[in-house]
């Protein structure tokens, strides 16, 4: 059996068209954006093309659109410069958001001595909107940033945006909303969701790695966070990555352009792994509302086995040594010993769990084959 990769929630494999629209762009490309000759002016060009490409799809103004080096930026620009710009001093978020929220919002509290308030869950890891509506409507409220994640990146969880952003219209509240792993993933009308940020990484959606953006409503306005020149119309330095743009906004288009098919292929492998864990592992828990298709993504599961012992520690070990590519969270916790804060939040984490993620370049194959060793393991 070959390699499976099923870590797809910590970044995807390249389409070819990518590949290609990158490595044409290094080629021909390699004019500064900034400068004003000939070659500037088309690398340029290329890029305010892409941004107009990715806004139209967004239902957004090109305008709204501003280029960073992934989502991690992407919130903690929001978060950082409402703090400084919006005369935010309360922030609402929740215990299970991706750490470049959390973390960012813990140390703009800090520094700001702003409120910070984490909004209740349920057992399965679902923002109570009671709870949220009722911290929105108190008597005397300051200015409020809410920061609740569309699909959570371990356990899968879709919030009802809409409904979120409804009641931050209704309280005269921003709303911040890191969608990384659902841009790519889920149709949106900006034009029509009174969100005032989200983000997206292309490198969750079969681009490359290091790009993303940032959408902020034009009636918001934020000041630079990196200084240095003029770019992004002056809201972010540094010279733009002319090649990783144009192969974000090649992968942004072709998910897009392939979404219902490619979201129903994906769907049924998930489909498949779900329905081989229920009949071969009857014991096994599944993690917050992966196993609910209406209120989850349909890329990824996590769950754990009610196991301990040598069988326990070496699980995800065993995996590797078959070829087997998934994570035990975030990749954005590799090489920390503390585990997951997620599953900690939904009292999950007593028996290794595991999330496996799943992309268009997988198979039916490899889903049965990891259902074989898994099964070989734990008998």
């Amino acid at each position: 059996m070959t390699p499976v990769y099923f870590d797809n929630a910590a970044t995807t494999a390249l389409r070819p068209e990518v590949v290609t629209a990158i490595t044409e762009s290094l080629n021909d490309q390699f004019g500064n954006p900034s400068s004003t000759h000939s070659f500037g002016r088309s690398s340029k060009a290329l890029i305010e093309k892409a941004r107009k490409s990715i806004a139209t799809t967004l239902g957004a103004k090109p305008s709204e659109i501003y280029f960073t080096s992934g989502g991690t930026e992407a919130d903690n620009i929001v978060i950082r410069c409402a703090a400084r710009d919006l005369a935010v001093k309360r922030i609402i978020t929740s215990p299970i958001e991706h750490h470049a929220v959390l973390h960012a919002a813990e140390t703009v509290a800090a520094e700001y001595g702003i409120e910070l308030e984490l909004v209740n869950i349920d057992d399965r890891g679902y923002v109570d909107l009671n709870d949220l509506e009722q911290r929105l409507s108190c008597e005397n409220a300051p200015r409020t940033l809410v920061s609740l994640m569309h699909v959570n990146n371990e356990i899968g969880n879709l919030l009802d945006i809409e409904k979120v952003a409804e009641l931050c219209e209704i309280y005269h509240a921003l709303f911040h909303s890191d969608t990384v792993q659902s841009v790519g993933h889920y149709h949106w009308d900006l034009s029509k969701t009174p969100v005032h940020f989200i983000c997206g990484a292309a490198h969750k959606f079969h681009g490359p790695k290091g790009i993303g953006f940032l959408y902020m409503r034009s009636d918001i306005h934020l000041n630079s966070l990196i200084v240095g020149g003029g770019q992004e119309k002056g809201f972010r330095a540094g010279t733009e990555s002319v090649h990783n743009i144009l192969g974000m906004e090649k992968a942004f288009s072709l998910a897009y352009e392939n979404l219902a098919n490619e979201k129903e292929y994906v769907q049924s492998l998930k489909n498949r792994f779900i329905e081989g864990i229920r009949t071969r592992f009857p014991k096994a828990i599944f993690n917050g509302g992966c196993d609910n298709f209406d209120r989850s993504t349909y890329t990824l599961v996590n769950l754990r086995f009610p196991i301990t012992g040598d069988k326990s520690t070496l699980l995800l070990f065993h995996l590797d040594l078959k070829g087997i590519a998934c994570s035990q969270g975030s990749a954005c916790q590799s090489g920390s010993n503390t585990g997951s804060h997620v599953l900690r939040a939904i009292d999950a984490d007593e028996f290794p769990s595991l999330r496996f993620s799943f992309s268009i370049f997988n198979t039916i194959e490899e889903v049965d084959y990891v259902l074989d060793v898994l099964i070989d393991y734990l008998a």
